[in-house]
């Protein structure tokens, strides 16, 4: 190798790594959408959270929203001309106490409008002292969102036959119940919206937090899984304190109920990376092989008109 080569591929990496540093442009939703008409089941307030203050040691920052009671949606929608008809409800982690809104969330929906679809980020109730299950009030917003977006599926330009669910951490946690909890609503039905079926047609599950039940290390008795269960796409790291259990029970009860489904664990990245890169780590190329999943599974190509 030559040595202005080598000065040129030091340079390019220096440069690369500079990129990754350089604070993430926060984007706007296009609109934001309620996801109950009034007061969401069992709360007294309607507020649509408060943003934690930014983390020092983070570069670039990520916004963290707590105290929601008035769960709501964030919509964004890729380029007309790109758009597929596929839409995918984002479940933030945030381990319930807040809802990571862009390293979880608008950052993700970015990614799914490159690819033409049409990002729907829930910001979901978080942690309240009922003593309440914590996934009990996030899975309600979920199952209200999908059936909400199919209700609305021809005004929103939306596929009713190709909505999905994106999660991460406890959002992961959520959107697994979201997609194999859907032949029993978790509310009483209050209008219309809640007559479409909430079941999504496909999920990804991004290092979903605490599907195994830590004392008999089998899935929790609440994940129901069956032949009826959508197709899905699950990534974790060796190294997550999350253990890959999770998304490894997870698959092999979609395998043996015969549900198509893939798994990818890297060796190392740890946990709550989003879409960001991870020194040393190749798990931030996760939305590729995600991307490749569903074309696979034709969720990329345009609906015919």
């Amino acid at each position: 190798m030559s040595p202005n080569s080598f000065r040129f591929q030091i340079l390019f990496g220096v440069c690369q790594a500079f990129i990754f540093l350089l604070p993430v442009a926060a984007r706007e939703p296009d609109r934001v959408i309620d996801v109950w008409n009034d007061v969401a089941p069992g709360e007294t307030t309607r507020s649509a959270g408060e943003t934690l203050p930014k983390r020092d040691n983070e570069n670039p920052p990520a916004t963290r929203i707590a105290r929601i009671t008035r769960p709501q949606m964030a919509v964004f929608e890729p380029e007309a001309e790109k758009k597929t008809g596929v839409a995918v409800v984002i479940f933030p982690g945030g381990a319930f106490n807040y809802v990571v809104a862009d390293k979880e969330g608008s950052e993700a929906a970015d990614w799914l409008n490159q690819h033409g679809v049409t990002a729907f980020v829930l910001h979901y109730r978080t942690k309240d002292d009922s003593g309440k299950p914590l996934w009990q009030r996030p899975m309600q917003d979920g199952q209200r969102a999908i059936s909400l977006i199919r209700t609305h599926a021809d005004e929103w330009k939306i596929d009713p036959n190709r909505i999905g669910v994106l999660g991460f951490s406890a959002g992961g946690q959520a959107a697994a119940l979201v997609a194999t909890r859907f032949d029993e609503r978790s509310y009483e039905s209050s209008d219309t919206a809640d007559k479409a079926s909430c079941r999504p047609d496909f999920a990804m599950l991004v290092y979903p937090w605490q599907l195994v039940d830590e004392k008999t290390h089998v899935l929790m008795d609440e994940i129901q899984i069956t032949a009826k269960t959508p197709p899905a796409f699950l990534v974790h790291a060796h190294d997550d304190h999350a253990s890959s259990l999770s998304s490894l029970f997870f698959y092999a009860a979609l395998k043996k109920n015969g549900v198509p489904a893939e798994l990818h664990i890297y060796q190392n990245g740890g946990h709550g990376y989003g879409l960001r890169p991870v020194a040393g780590s190749a798990v931030h190329t996760w939305p590729e092989r995600a991307a490749d999943w569903m074309r696979h599974c034709d969720l990329l190509n345009k609906a015919e008109e």
